[in-house]
């Protein structure tokens, strides 16, 4: 969860709950507030299996970047709805297979900015933009990213738990088209987001998300709904699954109390 969709803006408001400040929380970071903890803290008394979500998401990313950069050779990363800072950011995660790998942040929140700047000001690898992942055309045009990336090079572009704060009505998997119409062939699609094959789950949690963030959300899906975003591009082993069991290290990650609902994805590649 980790990307609001509202327009872009300079400030930080401290009154509304963000989603990518409510994941900070969930994974034990401090760039929250108290709107964020509450929001999560009721969130989790109905779908008490969250936080453990929220860090089996993030352990997701981790080892997919490291497959990537060393299973595949990828040098090349956009992050799309990054969300703030954390341990083992995409950027780490990568140059320590190869110090040369690229990687483009991308959020919309302007305290993610912030502390991105700061992270990443002596990395010359590294960018962090501010901007809507909805605006393709803005985003793999903008001048940090065409300094970085080199899209006659295959790319891995990164949807990690973001989907969900899109709109149907901003059609998600269009999203997913334009990115993949502009990347070149052999580039790679890491795609993720909640879903339930409940509906009253599904339904609480959108109601409870839009209401919390003033409509600054999506929709919990289904798995099949997912699975239609990628469409036309070769989905590789091991499928789209819970994320905890995509390639796993080994059986010691925490384990989901409930599984009402999933983080739900993998990775595909444009042939």
């Amino acid at each position: 969860m980790s990307q609001d969709v509202r327009p872009q803006s300079s400030t930080v408001d401290v009154s509304i709950p963000s989603v990518a400040r409510m994941y900070d929380y969930y994974l034990g970071g401090k760039d929250n507030y108290a709107v964020d903890r509450a929001a999560c803290e009721e969130l989790s008394k109905v779908v008490p299996s969250t936080q453990v979500l929220a860090v089996n998401n993030r352990r997701f990313l981790r080892r997919v970047v490291h497959w990537l950069a060393q299973e595949q050779g990828v040098r090349q990363f956009i992050d799309h709805g990054s969300g703030l800072p954390t341990q083992d950011n995409v950027h780490q995660v990568a140059q320590r297979v190869a110090p040369d790998a690229r990687v483009v942040y991308v959020d919309n929140d302007p305290i993610v900015l912030a502390h991105g700047r700061a992270l990443l000001e002596e990395n010359r690898n590294t960018a962090v933009i501010q901007a809507d992942m909805r605006d393709t055309e803005g985003i793999l045009g903008h001048p940090e990213v065409t300094r970085l990336i080199d899209f006659g090079q295959p790319v891995a572009a990164l949807f990690v738990s973001v989907l969900h704060c899109i709109p149907d009505a901003d059609d998600p998997a269009a999203l997913i088209r334009r990115v993949a119409e502009r990347l070149a062939p052999g580039s790679f699609l890491v795609v993720c987001q909640l879903v339930s094959e409940d509906r009253d789950t599904r339904d609480f949690v959108t109601e409870f998300m839009r209401v919390s963030t003033q409509g600054q959300w999506g929709r919990v899906r289904t798995a099949a709904e997912l699975g239609s975003f990628l469409d036309g591009l070769e989905i590789l082993e091991p499928g789209l699954v819970e994320v905890s069991t995509w390639k796993p290290d080994a059986d010691i990650g925490p384990k989901q109390r409930t599984m009402e609902w999933i983080e739900y994805g993998g990775v595909a590649r444009k042939q």
